[in-house]
């Protein structure tokens, strides 16, 4: 689970590439918790990654990078990315739960992630 909650939210914090094999830490210290506690800033994000709304270009990168990071377990994040990630997807899933459901929908439609990481969302104590 912690792979995949990193994987999910890791552009929030993570927007462009600095190298082919990392993630620029240009965002490393976001306000996560500005983030969480803005439905409005949130939904923005997602309503982008649904492809229900406009983009702002840290928008756009987040949905260009979501793929790559799911794709490779988020091995190009940096430490602060996947903290900041799990913070969100907990907040997603415990709070918002129609909000994760959409986007598990788009970005894990066959539920990969989800088998790949059961043991994870357990120890997490989250229920998906």
């Amino acid at each position: 689970m912690n792979t995949l909650i990193i994987a999910v939210f890791c552009a929030l914090c993570v927007f462009v590439y600095a190298r082919p094999d990392k993630y620029t830490t240009k965002y490393d210290n976001i306000n996560v918790d500005q983030i969480i506690k803005s439905d409005r800033l949130m939904r923005t994000y997602i309503n982008c990654l649904l492809d229900k709304g406009r983009c702002n270009p840290d928008g756009e990168e987040l949905k260009r990078v979501l793929p790559d990071a799911l794709h490779t377990d988020c091995s190009k994040c940096s430490e602060a990315q996947r903290k900041g990630a799990r913070k969100i997807i907990r907040h997603l899933i415990t709070n918002k739960r129609a909000w994760w459901d959409e986007l598990e929908a788009k970005y894990d439609p066959e539920r990969t992630y989800l088998k790949k990481y059961e043991q994870e969302i357990k120890k997490e104590g989250l229920r998906i």
